[in-house]
C-alpha cells in the first residue's frame, strides 16, 4: 500500500480583524452605562461590565487600568462638549467702504469661527442657562448620574484618581466656559462646584435626579451672579 502523502494544512476560514477600538469604547462605554444604573455603582465590576459588552476583561483593561479611569472616559464621551460659545462673527470685519459697485451685505457672510474672547452681553444669561440645564439633562440620563456621583465618590479616598477627575474631565469644561464667559479661574471654578454639587448632592440624597421645576430655581440662583447684568471684578 502506497504511502499517504503528507496533506498540506487546510485553507480555513480567513481570519477577521479585531473590533476597531472605536466601536469598542463604544460597547464598553454603552454597558458601562447598563450595568450602573441595572445593579448601582458599586457592583457594577469591570467583570459585569466586560460580560455585558461581551469582551473579555482584559480587553478592558488594557485600554483603562482601573474602573475609576473607565468611568471618567465614559462620561467624557457621554457628555461631550459643553455647549456654550460666543455668538458667530465674520471671518474679517467688513470695511466702512464700498472696495466694489456691489452692495455690502449688512448680513456676516459666514458664521466664521467661534471667538476665544468673552461672549457678546446679548444671550450670556440664556447661554448660561442652557449649559446649566444641558448638565442637569445629562446627570438625569440612565446611569449618568449614578456614574457620576461614585466615581466622585472614590476619588475622595484614591488622589491618582482625583487627579485625573480634574485634569481629564473638569479642566477642558473649565477652560471652555473660562474663553467663552470671559470669567476668571476662579468664578468658573465656582460655577462648576454651584452647579454640578448641587445636581449630584440631590442624585447621592434621593436616588433621583433633580426635577425641572428645582432646575429652574437653580438657574435662576446661579444668574444672579453670573448673568448678564454680572461681570468679574
Amino acid at each position: 500500500m502506497a504511502p499517504t502523502p503528507p496533506s498540506s494544512p487546510a485553507a480555513g476560514p480567513a481570519r477577521t480583524p479585531g473590533r476597531p477600538r472605536i466601536s469598542v469604547d463604544s460597547a464598553v462605554f454603552t454597558a458601562t452605562l447598563k450595568t450602573i444604573h441595572e445593579i448601582g455603582y458599586a457592583r457594577a465590576t469591570v467583570e459585569r461590565i466586560a460580560a455585558e459588552a461581551g469582551i473579555a476583561k482584559t480587553t478592558i483593561y488594557r485600554r483603562w487600568p482601573s474602573k475609576g479611569v473607565l468611568i471618567v472616559d465614559c462620561l467624557l464621551d457621554e457628555f461631550g462638549p459643553v455647549p456654550i460659545a460666543p455668538e458667530p462673527i465674520s471671518p474679517a470685519p467688513i470695511s466702512p467702504e464700498p472696495i466694489s459697485p456691489e452692495p455690502i451685505s449688512p448680513e456676516p457672510i459666514s458664521p466664521g469661527p467661534i471667538s476665544p474672547g468673552p461672549i457678546a452681553d446679548r444671550g450670556r444669561g440664556d447661554q448660561i442657562a442652557g449649559a446649566i440645564r444641558w448638565i442637569a439633562a445629562k446627570i438625569s440620563q440612565p446611569g449618568v448620574g449614578d456614574a457620576f456621583a461614585g466615581v466622585f465618590s472614590d476619588a475622595v479616598s484614591d488622589p491618582a484618581l482625583r487627579e485625573i477627575l480634574a485634569t481629564r474631565f473638569q479642566e477642558p469644561y473649565r477652560l471652555a466656559l473660562e474663553r467663552a464667559l470671559g470669567e476668571s479661574r476662579q468664578h468658573v471654578l465656582f460655577l462648576i462646584d454651584v452647579v454640578v454639587g448641587t445636581l449630584l448632592h440631590r442624585m447621592g440624597m434621593t436616588g433621583e435626579p433633580m426635577v425641572d421645576s428645582d432646575v429652574d430655581i437653580l438657574v435662576e440662583m446661579v444668574l444672579a451672579h453670573f448673568g448678564d447684568d454680572r461681570r468679574s471684578a
